[in-house]
């Protein structure tokens, strides 16, 4: 089958970096670490595994992130890997084999892809974690007989949906119903990153939060946010035009630029009538502030900004990964904010009810007619990867949201 392949050699990573400062189209050019080849058809690393052909598969910002090289060395998730990768965890398929032992799925289904490789996917009893349904926190992530990796596309056991073809546990694909379609059922894995945030911190009623980053989470958690809060007051920050116009869309009462910064923290002054604190130097602080802050993009700067408008005992989520730096943050203790960290997705608790939460993204469709599709700008076969890629590059220029493959040979 085809494959984006990804390795981890030297010489391709240490030329594409150099090339890159020359013109950013060398993340994907001939010498990148990401290549289009013909690779093995998936082995079943169990009875209980299948194999799906693969029908979308969406670029997460953590797939571009990699192929850009926006990251450090040092990064602890760098222990969490395997080589070599096909990247793409966001897939829905078709399902064509099934190991001896599968019982609860059929060739020829429609499937969800749950990528987390977790303890039941490889062969374990559940840790913990597991048990209580926080998948994304296994304590096995390197362990039984799968290579180390968190997920799908990270491991070089479980290769992605960058492919023709993508392996799975059974317990990992969810049957879409008949009545959604493939291209609301691939917006499922993103939409449980952004509801899962939300759960950790709920808004106050009649309260006011601001969406820091209106990307595909950034979007996603607008539209949940209007779905279940509907007294709040959304805030939203958004780099380019072609998200304003989208976050407004689904919901979001006021948005406001991205840059400066200074000003940014005066409008949302402006907006929640809180008082400024003025600094000798450097961005005011706001007495008084938004209820919740859920940061989508989590750099050094985002994070200053939020501690700064966020009110006294509220609570900022960070849901994006960017390169570590150093900022003011006094604040932070200062009004005593709760920061809390969001990792992916698993069993949610909502509304008094325990499910995964796919299964949440498909009740959310049909019983309360969620429709988030318009975050999807770009269709691509797999062959046009370079240009797919080069799309979520410049998202400026080219107004990409979410990018997806939707052809693999």
């Amino acid at each position: 089958m085809q494959a984006l392949i990804t390795t981890n050699n030297p010489f391709r990573l240490v030329a594409t970096k150099l090339l890159s400062y020359f013109s950013p189209r060398a993340f994907v050019g001939w010498q990148s670490p990401m290549q289009l080849r013909d690779i093995a058809d998936p082995t079943l690393p169990a009875p209980d595994w299948l194999v799906a052909e693969t029908r979308l598969c969406g670029l997460c910002g953590s797939d571009y992130k990699q192929v850009f090289m926006n990251g450090t060395i040092d990064n602890p998730m760098t222990s969490m890997i395997s080589w070599p990768q096909v990247l793409g965890h966001e897939v829905v398929g078709v399902v064509t084999r099934t190991g001896d032992k599968v019982s609860t799925r059929r060739v020829g289904e429609r499937v969800l892809l749950n990528p987390w490789l977790s303890c039941v996917t490889r062969g374990l009893p559940p840790c913990e974690f597991c048990q209580q349904g926080k998948l994304a926190q296994c304590l096995n992530f390197g362990a039984g007989h799968l290579e180390r990796g968190i997920h799908h596309g990270n491991s070089a056991s479980a290769t992605g949906g960058f492919a023709e073809q993508v392996p799975g546990h059974e317990s990992q694909w969810f049957p879409i119903p008949d009545a959604i379609s493939d291209e609301e059922a691939v917006l499922g894995d993103p939409f449980s990153v952004s509801l899962h945030a939300i759960l950790k911190a709920p808004p106050r009623e009649h309260g006011t939060v601001l969406v820091y980053g209106c990307g595909t989470l950034g979007l996603l958690a607008i539209a949940i946010l209007r779905a279940i809060h509907p007294t709040v007051r959304i805030l939203a920050v958004a780099r380019f035009d072609h998200q304003a116009n989208l976050a407004q869309q689904l919901g979001a009462h006021v948005v406001l630029p991205h840059h400066p910064t200074k000003q940014l923290v005066h409008r949302i002054a402006e907006e929640t009538g809180a008082a400024l604190n003025e600094p000798w130097a450097g961005l005011p602080m706001l007495n008084g502030g938004v209820d919740v802050v859920y940061d989508t993009v989590s750099s050094a700067k985002t994070m200053e900004v939020g501690l700064r408008v966020t009110r006294s005992f509220g609570s900022m989520v960070i849901i994006g990964v960017e390169p570590a730096k150093t900022f003011e943050w006094t604040p932070l203790y200062f009004k005593e904010i709760s920061i809390i960290g969001s990792n992916g997705f698993g069993i949610e608790e909502f509304e008094g009810q325990r499910k995964h939460a796919m299964e949440w993204y498909f009740d959310f469709i049909q019983q309360r007619g969620l429709d988030v599709t318009p975050i999807i700008t770009h269709h691509y076969a797999m062959r046009d990867y370079r240009d797919a890629f080069m799309s979520c590059y410049d998202q400026g220029k080219s107004g990409a949201v979410k990018v997806l493959f939707n052809s693999f040979t």
